[in-house]
């Protein structure tokens, strides 16, 4: 078995990324994490019910999120609707990756790396 440290320092699929930065301010439901990963990404990334209830079920066995038992507004909202949360390992998970990103664009700012830019010779 894998230790739950070194799930929090795996590389994240886009789907999964959009889905915690969703979940990093507050429990949503289905719909409610695909209108703020449309937001989030300024319309650029439309998730579909399928992506992410697949990646929800995924991520709930890797521990990343999980049910949550509170309703945001139980007279306002639809009891049927499920509520997710993420967890300290998707916290950890999320910042790891974050953390990577941020490497990733120290490289390119130091190599000055610019859209339309290639490398020579190829």
């Amino acid at each position: 078995m894998i230790p739950m440290k070194n799930k929090a320092n795996k590389p994240l699929t886009p789907a999964v990324l959009h889905i915690l930065l969703a979940l990093s301010t507050r429990d949503r439901h289905g719909y409610g994490i695909m209108k703020q990963v449309r937001q989030d990404s300024n319309g650029k990334v439309s998730m579909g019910p399928g992506t992410l209830y697949g990646s929800i079920g995924r991520m709930i066995e890797a521990g990343l999120i999980q049910e949550s038992d509170k309703k945001v507004d139980p007279e306002m909202d639809d009891e049927r609707r499920v509520y997710y949360r993420i967890t300290a390992l998707g916290q950890q998970a999320l910042a790891a990756e974050l953390q990577r990103y941020r490497e990733v664009v120290a490289v390119a700012e130091q190599r000055q790396v610019t859209p339309g830019t290639s490398a020579q010779g190829i």
